[in-house]
């Protein structure tokens, strides 16, 4: 069967095909949220998730959206219309699930804020694509899976392309970057609690700048 990707789908891959690693991050301290995004820009990282997973997510992605408008923004964890459409109002780019339902789906269309839906298996994947999308986060990557699901996934389902995140981690990316399904990961080891907490920018810099040398696959 042959799948047509719709605008939403084709707008997140505009935004995420070249990130090859897209920080996964949860902010607690808005404060520091601007150092942070800025730390990993610096090192070559400027796609960014921020999850809504803490009261402060929304006021920190308003503040990296006015700081570095070069920043690609995307909030993650998004599960209903009044996230979704907080975080278009806050200057998000694009969502991101951990899973996806048809209410969830017709509200990313309604709202028209880009969404990068997860699938865990073959049957969700197959279900997103007859919707037009496909580019899908596979979440819990490694649970899932992993790179032995992807490969199983690729012969059979070969206009999906993924962002496997979950449990991946600077050793593990380059299994998954070698993928042709794959078109980027998404990890929070890019800016460790503590380096975080601490302050350490240019930890995160570096850390940011070795994620950035994992390189494209050929």
């Amino acid at each position: 069967m042959s799948y047509t990707a719709n605008p939403n789908s084709a707008r997140v891959a505009e935004m995420i095909d070249e990130a090859v690693v897209i920080p996964v991050l949860t902010v607690g301290d808005p404060s520091s949220a601007v150092s942070l995004a800025r730390a990993l820009a610096r090192g070559g990282l400027t796609v960014l998730e921020i999850t809504l997973r803490t009261d402060t997510a929304l006021a920190a992605i308003e503040a990296i959206a006015e700081a570095l408008p070069e920043v690609t923004l995307g909030s993650g964890t998004v599960l209903n219309r009044d996230q979704l459409q907080a975080s278009l109002d806050h200057g998000c780019r694009f969502a991101v699930s951990p899973g996806a339902t048809s209410a969830l789906l017709d509200a990313a269309e309604a709202v028209g804020l880009p969404l990068l839906p997860a699938s865990a298996n073959a049957g969700q994947a197959m279900a997103l694509a007859e919707r037009g999308y496909l580019r899908q986060k596979l979440f819990p990557a490694e649970p899932s899976g992993g790179v032995s699901l992807l490969k199983s996934l690729g012969e059979p389902l070969p206009q999906i392309r993924f962002c496997p995140t979950g449990g991946i981690d600077v050793a593990k990316a380059p299994s998954y970057l070698a993928l042709k399904n794959v078109v980027c990961v998404g990890g929070s080891w890019v800016a460790p609690k503590d380096a975080v907490e601490a302050g350490d920018w240019a930890r995160i810099e570096a850390l940011a700048s070795a994620a950035v040398a994992l390189g494209r696959r050929a």
